[in-house]
């Protein structure tokens, strides 16, 4: 007896005979990219259920490849861009691998009637959103992170020269994130010790960055892609600013969650905020932040934007400004 029922992907996949049992009129699916994955227990759960109209809504409807997209579409229109065989034939091959520019016009001919899409930097649709300014900040190894950055790409590459097919690929992965977290800290390889920031030029310039931000009265989000790395931030800056740092992570439950987006958003004791990249790169409000700081970037653009526009979104009455560590 209600218009409107609201949910959750976990409470939907674990009453999906409930949600079964009746045909909706409207299924409103919100931070679509969910259901990218169209083998998962919760994307075959959502397009089980019975609409007569189906709604999906997303930043990223493409993260990573275009069978996202096509798992998108599966959802509102079963069948309309052909099985995923079919469609990796006609379009991802000659897309992803060939970059074939007439493809991709009629894969865009093909789901452009379907598609209502929003820029935030189109002022006929969004008038008072002021600018997001992109600054590359560009780091120096400090000499303990030069000599562990050699040492590592040393031993590696001697394995990875002996070695070939699935165990090759696994140690070139391996070295690229050992590689990313030397320069992020010594003591996020090594997991040893204090990490004082004259070890890192990254961890330099950050406190250098956010401390101007909270001495001129602003807040600032922190993204990092490693828990661990988002934990020693938090030591860090917390005895080098003299001030609480919070940390949004994975492990909080939703309660907490909640209850640290709220001390930021309305606390002026709360400055700045820690966030992991996988717990807080979508779904989250956070615009009393007017600095967004990219402590390690992501492998893809598109999850960086989406972090970035928890600052950048509407209600932000201030320009963004958003920084990028970048280790030379």
């Amino acid at each position: 007896q209600v218009d409107v029922l609201i949910t959750t992907y976990g409470i939907l996949r674990r009453d999906l005979e409930r949600f079964c049992s009746r045909e909706w009129s409207l299924l409103v699916v919100d931070e679509a990219q969910n259901l990218k994955n169209p083998e998962s227990e919760q994307t075959r759960a959502v397009k089980s259920l019975p609409a007569r109209a189906r709604l999906a809504l997303s930043g990223t409807p493409v993260e990573n490849r275009l069978s996202e997209l096509w798992s998108l579409f599966d959802f509102l229109n079963p069948g309309y861009l052909g099985s995923l065989a079919e469609f990796g034939r006609r379009f991802i091959v000659p897309i992803e691998k060939y970059r074939d520019r007439d493809r991709i016009e009629k894969l865009r001919q093909a789901t452009a009637p379907f598609i209502l899409r929003r820029l935030k930097t189109d002022r006929a649709v969004i008038k008072d959103l002021p600018d997001k300014v992109i600054n590359n900040e560009y780091c120096h190894l400090t000499p303990e992170q030069a000599a562990l950055y050699q040492e590592v790409v040393d031993g590696t590459l001697r394995q990875i020269e002996a070695s070939a097919g699935i165990t090759r690929r696994g140690l070139i992965f391996k070295l690229l994130t050992a590689l990313r977290q030397i320069c992020n800290h010594p003591v996020h390889f090594t997991r040893k010790g204090e990490p004082a920031k004259e070890l890192s030029g990254k961890a330099e310039k950050a406190v250098e960055l956010i401390n101007g931000v909270v001495r001129s009265g602003e807040k600032a989000l922190v993204f990092t892609q490693f828990r661990e790395m988002g934990e020693l931030l938090v030591r860090l800056l917390s005895r080098e600013l003299e001030e609480e740092i919070l940390f949004f992570h994975g492990g909080l439950s939703p309660a907490a969650r909640t209850a640290l987006v709220e001390r930021f958003q309305e606390s002026a004791d709360c400055p700045v905020m820690v966030v992991s990249l996988k717990a807080g790169g979508t779904g989250l409000n956070l615009t009393a932040a007017t600095n967004v700081l990219h402590y390690d970037l992501w492998w893809n653009p598109a999850v960086e934007d989406q972090a970035a526009d928890r600052a950048y979104r509407i209600g932000q009455t201030r320009t963004v400004m958003v920084y990028r560590l970048i280790t030379l």
